[in-house]
């Protein structure tokens, strides 16, 4: 998990792109000062899991926070159960007014913005990104940022519950391109290799990278080929 001394938290920014970025903000630790300042806060429990929703938004839509949960509720226990059944099973969402992101995740907390939502209401799939973050729970030093976060995208494309309703979908292949570019371009290129070189490939560099064993080599003793080898035969045939 997540080592608050040097906090780690995930940052969707900038409407379609995402970003990461490192906090040190107490605020990320715990939610106790955002629930002093709550107009609605909610327990729901469902299957083993529970989801506290703290909304700091008089505005925020009733109808849009039934779709966040329903999200949650829908991928969070599926994600667990794919990529790391020991993730924990009570997480935090803040609709906070204050933070001028999309969305941001430290440990088991999400923080969305209401502006963004209120400007992008059918974008119900930063929920699937957002969490994937929390059953990642990649120690530090795991492994490159843009595994981290070409995995989240990989899994919100491949588990979305309504990506054509936020317009979102992996960009195609260009040759300015790289695989570090992260985000939807790695996510692009981890789900052709998915699709064409290896069968659960992302599970297996998703494990890789929460035991901390990820090295340069995975890429060649997993597919027979090098990272630069499968970005290019990637670049001559991206076909999906």
């Amino acid at each position: 998990m997540i080592n608050f001394k040097n906090l780690k938290v995930v940052v969707t920014l900038f409407g379609l792109a995402y970003s990461c970025s490192l906090f040190a903000q107490d605020n990320w630790k715990h939610t106790e000062n955002d629930r002093k300042v709550a107009v609605d806060v909610d327990s729901i429990s469902k299957g083993g899991y529970t989801l506290i929703w703290i909304n700091k938004d008089k505005d925020f839509s009733a109808p849009l926070k039934e779709r966040l949960v329903a999200a949650y509720f829908t991928n969070y226990p599926k994600l667990a159960k794919k990529y790391n059944k020991k993730t924990i099973k009570k997480v935090s969402f803040v609709i906070d007014p204050d933070y001028k992101g999309v969305a941001a995740t430290a440990g088991g907390i999400v923080r969305y913005s209401p502006a963004w939502f209120a400007k992008n209401p059918g974008d119900i799939d930063v929920v699937t990104h957002e969490v994937m973050h929390i059953v990642q729970a990649y120690p530090d030093g795991a492994g490159p940022w843009w595994i981290t976060e070409g995995i989240a995208d990989f899994v919100r494309f491949d588990d979305g519950i309504d990506n054509a309703g936020a317009n979102w979908k992996l960009p195609e292949y260009n040759e300015k391109q790289k695989y570090t570019d992260s985000y939807r371009i790695t996510a692009r290129f981890l789900y052709w290799i998915n699709l064409h070189i290896k069968k659960d490939f992302v599970k297996k560099l998703d494990a890789a990278m929460r035991s901390k064993s990820y090295s340069d080599a995975f890429w060649k003793v997993e597919t027979g080929k090098t990272i630069d080898e499968l970005w290019a035969d990637y670049s001559q045939n991206p076909t999906l």
